[in-house]
């Protein structure tokens, strides 16, 4: 197959080394908070709906569905990625964390905990996705000012306006870990 453009000729061919999968159910191999798992999935499920339909992790919620509330907020190789977003199949070969997987056993993760002390939350419904992206925010460096703070905690809304109290247990955790 080709095209023209501008009068050169484009050629377009078909790799054979790709492997074809769906559209029916494919097994789907997952490593989610350190568990690697196979699961059969339709190609177009979500990443979202993966964790908490066929794994019933349901720390991760469903607010829009369209990427525009952050609750579904889990990391992907450390990286932040609204998971109502991102297709369970595109995971595989990656390290999957949701918040479930931020606590070691009981022990809550001080992220956890300071949203706790300082009243971070009020329904808790994005509070799951605002702890995600929080701590990402920390480890990426960008907690300097509340005005930096909000800015890159933009992604994640919380119906209920806690948002001071986000970045108070977000300044505490910057705090404690420059030593201030």
């Amino acid at each position: 197959m080709s095209w023209q453009t501008k009068g050169a000729p484009i050629s377009v061919t078909q790799p054979s080394t790709l492997e074809t999968r769906g559209p029916g159910s494919v097994k789907v191999a997952l490593d989610i908070n350190g568990v690697s798992r196979v699961l059969n999935l339709e190609p177009r499920v979500s990443l979202l709906d993966a964790l908490r339909e066929q794994m019933a992790l349901t720390g991760s919620k469903k607010g829009c569905d369209q990427g525009t509330c952050g609750a579904c907020t889990v990391w992907v190789d450390g990286r932040r990625v609204l998971s109502c977003l991102t297709l369970a199949i595109s995971c595989e070969g990656r390290e999957v964390t949701t918040i479930e997987g931020l606590a070691e056993g009981d022990e809550l993760h001080p992220m956890q905990r300071a949203f706790l002390e300082h009243d971070a939350f009020q329904c808790g419904y994005c509070t799951p996705g605002q702890i995600m992206s929080a701590v990402a925010l920390l480890n990426e460096g960008h907690a300097g000012t509340d005005g930096e703070i909000a800015e890159w905690m933009s992604g994640n809304i919380c119906r209920c306006a806690a948002y001071p109290h986000v970045r108070s247990a977000i300044r505490e955790m910057r705090d404690r870990k420059t030593g201030q």
